[in-house]
């Protein structure tokens, strides 16, 4: 999968398009099927953009699951920090979803 083709340009910075990415990976991850991404092409991109497209695929599959079916291609130097802050942030919240959204509702409206 070419991430440029799937989201129309080379600026993946939008959770929008990043759902367009996560869709088309969970329709060949759920059939148990690797898939390659392919970021040749990609100019721009975002944690916003990286946490739909990535970080999502956690609540739905296991990290040995997509360590062994997801492979990241043409992955500028600089944007692998970005993959990483957003697969560590993803685990954790996805390891204990109900203490991250109690705290996010405790700092947002009080105990």
């Amino acid at each position: 999968m070419i991430v440029s083709e799937i989201i129309g340009g080379d600026s993946a910075v939008s959770s929008d398009s990043g759902s367009l990415v996560f869709k088309q990976l969970e329709e060949v991850l759920a059939k148990g099927s690797e898939v390659v991404l392919d970021f040749s092409g990609i100019e721009l991109m975002t944690t916003a953009f990286l946490n739909a497209a990535i970080g999502q695929l956690y609540n739905t599959h296991s990290s040995d699951q997509l360590n062994r079916l997801l492979k990241l291609e043409n992955v500028a130097d600089d944007d692998r920090i970005l993959f990483k802050k957003v697969v560590t942030r993803a685990k954790e919240y996805f390891s204990n979803k109900s203490h991250f959204e109690d705290s996010a509702n405790n700092a947002l409206y009080g105990s």
